[in-house]
């Protein structure tokens, strides 16, 4: 086992946007159980909240006092709209900034544990909020975390950091903080813009000024299934982490792009998700002197999706090794039951019999595979030539 620390709290289930909201935080809750009742060491900080200056390292003090205000009174402001706020995705609720900045704090707070020394791994899953804009908020993120906790790590220690997101959804608030900066790389796999918000993260999108082609984005053909997506990170990540070479890995772990998300039309399972983590405590080794700060992301089918995706997040994170079939607990599952109307799954990683074959899944592997090849394309013509 490795040494990992997990920032967490109960406080984060305040982050609520309402009854029927795709958003759950009751998905954190059901995770940390999990976690508990398969009986593993967790080493637990708390999170605090993000101050005002910290808040600012993101996003235009005119955002954060409309974020603030409406909070005090949990109702939406005749400028709510102009701030991205009393929609449908980001309703106004009492609390709203002091539960969203707990959320900034946490991804803080894991930021510190690694630059002070006390751990080489930390994961925030309240964290991931990645769509939060410099003056708005934007598909249920009302402040970015990533883009506050990245600054204080480039503030703190100059460090390089590579952030790469493997939500359903583009990384577009990371992406647009740090567009023009070369310190920064972003890189994003998500189902393509043309059918799933925000509608960006074409290969096309490169960066601009010195951050030109640090901005690299992968988008997946919809029913793009576990082979195909991770033959895309193996196709992309090694070289470009080798011509980098950040000090410190930031990754995102949406898991919305499961075949039974209701928001995407992704068909990945749990075993991507698990390869994935795993491939990314690997490079954390290999290229970070093991630097890896995690945070969590979308994820919307609330019981039989996200815990056990999460949790083999933090296996992975903590060096905990899985098989196959390594069981869900059972009193987690006789605990849970009751919020899905099909049984929750009997072991973490998915059972291929669960899932139809996808008929086209040739055709799509070879799409992707184009995509990949159409980016490598573009990216050498830029002067960073990071392929």
């Amino acid at each position: 086992m490795e040494h990992a620390e997990m920032i967490y709290s109960d406080e984060y289930l305040a982050y609520n946007f309402g009854e029927g909201h795709p958003f759950n935080p009751l998905r954190l809750k059901l995770t940390m159980n999990l976690i508990d009742s398969m009986g593993f060491p967790i080493v637990m900080r708390s999170p605090r909240r993000a101050t005002v200056a910290e808040l600012e390292l993101a996003h235009d003090p005119s955002y954060i006092e409309a974020v603030r205000r409406m909070s005090e009174t949990g109702q939406a402001s005749w400028d709510a709209i102009g701030f991205g706020l009393g929609t449908d995705d980001d309703p106004v609720f009492p609390g709203m900034h002091e539960a969203a900045s707990l959320a900034v704090g946490g991804s803080l707070v894991a930021g510190q544990e690694i630059v002070q020394g006390r751990t080489q791994h930390a994961l925030n899953l309240a964290g991931g909020l990645h769509h939060a804009m410099y003056g708005a908020a934007s598909g249920f993120c009302i402040y970015n975390d990533i883009v506050v906790a990245i600054r204080y790590l480039r503030a703190a220690m100059g460090w390089r950091v590579l952030y790469l997101d493997i939500d359903a959804h583009h990384g577009d608030g990371v992406q647009a903080a740090f567009y023009d900066d070369p310190e920064v790389l972003t890189i994003s796999f998500h189902e393509t813009g043309r059918y799933l918000f925000p509608g960006t993260g074409d290969i096309s999108e490169l960066g601009m000024g010195k951050g030109y082609g640090y901005a690299l984005n992968v988008p997946l053909e919809p029913f793009t299934g576990d082979n195909s997506w991770q033959e895309c990170l193996e196709a992309v990540l090694p070289r470009v982490l080798e011509r980098f070479e950040p000090n410190i890995l930031v990754t995102q772990h949406g898991c919305d792009g499961h075949a039974w998300d209701p928001l995407t039309d992704l068909f990945a399972t749990t075993k991507f998700y698990w390869a994935a983590a795993e491939r990314a405590h690997q490079w954390s080794h290999t290229y970070c002197n093991g630097r890896w700060l995690a945070v969590g992301g979308g994820g919307y089918e609330l019981a039989r999706v996200v815990p056990r995706a999460w949790t083999l997040l933090w296996m992975a994170m903590a060096g905990i090794p899985v098989g196959e079939l390594t069981k869900t607990p059972t009193e987690w599952i006789q605990r849970w039951q009751s919020l899905s109307p099909t049984p929750l799954p009997q072991f973490l990683i998915d059972q291929p019999k669960d899932f139809p074959v996808i008929p086209r899944a040739a055709e799509i592997q070879e799409q992707n595979r184009n995509t990949v090849q159409r980016l490598k394309t573009a990216a050498v013509e830029t002067y960073c030539n990071l392929f």
